[in-house]
């Protein structure tokens, strides 16, 4: 199992009021290990109105390389890995919104509702190497799935 170049990921999803928090938690843990801890912060929005932020910190190497491989899953993986150079922030951050209604269904897509910030390694800490990395280990999770997304298409 080659090690994967990521420190960690950051996951959030907004529950606003007219939306069942068990859902969007469901949605959440779709790219989540099973039993992950998601927290909970309850917070007000400008007209009074309830909003919930629920989000998760994987940092665990073999959580991190799970949660990757759900996104080694995309359809749009192919666009994805086009636009690492606009998607990685200077700070070596990956960027990614994810669709929180096809989550809840269980299948990643991009989309609103969810937002994904993998912080990437990279030494030297250079832009460069940290789009070559996140690109090389999308590419081998999307192998090592292969067999996987070929049999659920």
């Amino acid at each position: 199992m080659a090690a994967i170049p990521f420190h960690y990921v950051d996951l959030r999803a907004f529950c606003y009021a007219t939306e069942d928090e068990k859902r969007v938690e469901d949605a959440l843990r779709t790219f989540l290990p099973e039993e992950y801890d998601v927290e909970r912060v309850e917070n007000e929005g400008h007209h009074g109105d309830r909003i919930v932020v629920l989000s998760a910190r994987v940092e665990n190497a073999d959580d991190v390389r799970h949660v990757l491989s759900v996104l080694s899953a995309l359809p749009e993986l192919d666009r994805v890995q086009s636009e690492l150079d606009e998607r990685v922030d200077q700070n070596n951050s990956l960027f990614l919104r994810l669709d929180k209604q096809a989550a809840f269904g269980g299948e990643p897509r991009l989309g609103p509702g969810i937002t994904l910030r993998a912080k990437v390694e990279a030494y030297p800490a250079k832009h460069e190497a940290a789009v070559e990395n996140a690109r090389d280990t999308l590419e081998l999770l999307a192998e090592e799935d292969g067999p996987r997304r070929d049999a659920e298409a």
